[in-house]
């Protein structure tokens, strides 16, 4: 089967759904260890780029946990991987979404049922009621974060309450495309898990894994290279145009802060009205962009610039969100990100 399909036609699996794992043993490993040395840390913050597999690890170690709930069996003392095998009714409630031990804090639908651009604080406080008085009695539950990074203000401050007292047997698993814009407070309480890009081999594998595309398809060998060892990217370039997109996008970002009115006027056309494939492939490669100016080593970079860089990148992300939510105009969007990114590199 050929990877060249529309937005429509390729079925991405939930992470809930992903049982395996590619490229992080590292990481796996030190989930592991700290469980069955039965003094694991009850909060680990998963950072690293968007779509590299934390969501998949995060689940990985709750069905793990949730499976083997005495850290000291065993099975567990034995096990060389948190694998569980998917027939099992631990992992097939989580695949479900429908196990009382785990709960999962992601971005829901408001009353119009329309996805939120923040994880709210009532839902943060959710967790009160899941742990409860008789969380030790039950044994081990499980919170995902999916992402701390979407938590507004005031369910980060919700976060925190339950992060500075936390009930016995409880572990919280935070996933965080920035973790070093995550409150201070809730990084002090966080063991850090940071996780690396994937090689390109790893990256065709869980792509395949996470669709029904074959491994060896040569278009997934073709978005490989330019995914970056994101999964999620790979998989947006799969769709449509993306790939010719966000090589506009980049010829576009090259020119700042200059940039041909005509030119964003082309690129906002590309991005149609509703295509959330292509409005993620731009995204993402403005994300890329921001990345590597942040990033730079050189002593004597431009710190101010440096500084309105990662504020503007911030109100992108909410404005995308929003474009996104409400299925608002794409070409807009495309100008406001270019004038603010024109704005920041002067």
């Amino acid at each position: 089967m050929s990877a060249r399909k529309t937005e429509q036609e390729i079925a991405v699996r939930h992470p809930r759904e992903t049982p395996d794992l590619f490229g992080h043993r590292e990481a796996e490993t030190a989930l592991l260890n700290a469980y069955r040395s039965g003094r694991i840390p009850h909060a680990w913050l998963i950072g690293g780029a968007q779509g590299i597999g934390k969501a998949t690890l995060a689940y990985r170690m709750a069905r793990f946990v949730l499976t083997h709930r005495n850290p000291q069996a065993a099975s567990v003392q034995r096990a060389g991987t948190l694998a569980v095998d998917p027939t099992d009714s631990v992992a097939r409630q989580i695949t479900a979404g429908a196990h009382g031990g785990l709960l999962v804090l992601e971005r829901g639908l408001n009353d119009r049922g329309v996805l939120r651009t923040v994880i709210t604080v009532d839902e943060t406080r959710e967790t009160i009621s899941f742990f409860g008085s008789t969380a030790a009695v039950d044994g081990w539950r499980v919170c995902i974060v999916d992402t701390v990074d979407e938590l507004n203000p005031n369910a980060a401050n919700a976060l925190l309450k339950i992060l500075e007292e936390p009930p016995q047997q409880s572990l919280f698993l935070l996933v965080s495309h920035a973790p070093s814009r995550v409150l201070p407070t809730i990084l002090s309480r966080c063991r850090k898990l940071p996780l690396r890009p994937l090689a390109a081999s790893d990256v065709m594998r869980a792509a395949a894994g996470a669709t029904e595309i074959a491994a060896d398809d040569p278009a997934l060998a073709e978005t490989a290279a330019p995914s970056e060892g994101s999964v999620g990217r790979a998989l947006n370039l799969l769709g449509g145009d993306a790939l010719k997109l966000q090589q506009r996008t980049a010829a576009l970002l090259a020119t700042l802060p200059r940039v041909d009115p005509r030119e964003l006027h082309a690129l906002g056309d590309a991005l149609g009205t509703s295509d959330r494939v292509a409005l993620a492939a731009f995204i993402d490669g403005i994300d890329r962009w921001i990345s590597e100016k942040l990033h730079v080593d050189d002593a004597n970079a431009n710190l101010p610039r440096l500084a309105r860089l990662a504020e503007v990148w911030e109100k992108i992300v909410r404005a995308a969100r929003d474009t996104e939510s409400y299925n608002l105009e794409r070409k807009p969007l495309v100008f406001s990100v270019f004038s603010m990114l024109a704005e920041a590199t002067r």
